[in-house]
């Protein structure tokens, strides 16, 4: 049996598409689980609470963390480090592996590439609570006392994704808004497609010389800059690639009213000069996983409108 630990989500949710090819059961957990294949098995949880956490995974072969907080730097500091506590705890008991869906938070400003090899230098309270919880599992694998991987993602976009790529490019453009972009147009920004996030992630988790390392998911190495990203997502819509960008003065001003602006406030360094992921090394072990933007965009667009649709 395989386990997603934060199933309602855009990762969890393409975790649960693909793992039945996997394993004869799958268990999904999350506060308010529900099915995805008729055959899922559910289970509600608050994997802060450690004995949720191990009843959560108990009889699983591999478990996926991939859950979600609140993005509030004062819940991530609050619950990041027992919930990750939690989680270790129960799959060291049970000797099941371990699978953490994490981000870059942790890397802080980089100039060029960030690989699995980019220390760990966090710039954000964010960032250094994503550096802290990855450094404890890390650490029970250095100990020999669980197996575990870290499947690690830039920034987002595809169908059924959140953030900022999603709200300021594709909801704009299919409300005939102006697209917007973060404090700097002309650099270069990597974007992970989430299908392929959530392929990889189980491909990982399938795939036992993965194990007790770090890996950064399949990412399209041709980044484009925030111009083109809009570009190619006006295209693929049919609407004008005409778009504002907004600056870091704008930001803090909308920030007073907006509490995701304001905790967004401080991750703007990734967006003033190049955020480039290098996904090289899961690229030579599984070739042939990454989608190209051209592709990704149009079946972000098309997904979009299929649900207007609906």
């Amino acid at each position: 049996m395989q386990v997603i630990l934060g199933s309602s989500g855009v990762i969890g949710r393409g975790l649960a598409r693909i793992l039945p090819a996997h394993t004869g059961r799958l268990r999904l957990v999350s506060r308010n689980p529900s099915r995805f294949n008729p055959s899922d098995e559910t289970f509600a949880a608050d994997l802060v609470n450690a004995d949720q956490a191990f009843r959560a995974v108990e009889g699983a072969e591999i478990a996926y963390l991939t859950v979600g907080l609140a993005y509030n730097t004062r819940v991530w500091q609050m619950q990041w480090p027992v919930l990750m506590k939690s989680v270790i705890e129960a799959c060291k008991k049970q000797n099941v592996k371990l699978v953490f869906f994490d981000n870059v938070y942790m890397y802080g400003r980089v100039h060029g590439p960030m690989t699995e090899e980019t220390p760990v230098h966090p710039v954000s309270r964010k960032g250094e609570v994503r550096a802290a919880i990855a450094d404890m599992l890390m650490n029970e694998v250095r100990l020999g006392n669980l197996h575990a991987l870290i499947a690690r993602s830039a920034d987002f976009y595809g169908p059924g994704a959140l953030g900022f790529v999603q709200a300021m490019v594709f909801d704009n453009l299919m409300k005939g808004r102006k697209a917007q972009w973060l404090v700097n147009d002309g650099v270069k920004h990597s974007l992970t497609y989430t299908p392929d996030a959530a392929k990889a992630t189980a491909k990982l988790g399938n795939s036992a010389q993965a194990f007790d390392q770090v890996w950064h998911l399949p990412t399209d190495g041709n980044a484009p800059t925030g111009k083109e990203f809009i570009a190619m997502a006006a295209s693929a819509s049919g609407a004008s690639s005409a778009h504002m960008v907004l600056g870091p003065m704008m930001l803090r001003l909308a920030g007073l009213f907006n509490g995701i602006v304001r905790e967004s406030i401080e991750m703007l360094y990734q967006y003033d000069s190049d955020y480039i992921f290098d996904s090289s090394k899961f690229d030579r072990t599984f070739p042939g996983m990454s989608t190209p933007y051209t592709t990704g965009v149009k079946e972000t667009v098309a997904s979009m409108a299929a649900q207007e649709t609906h």
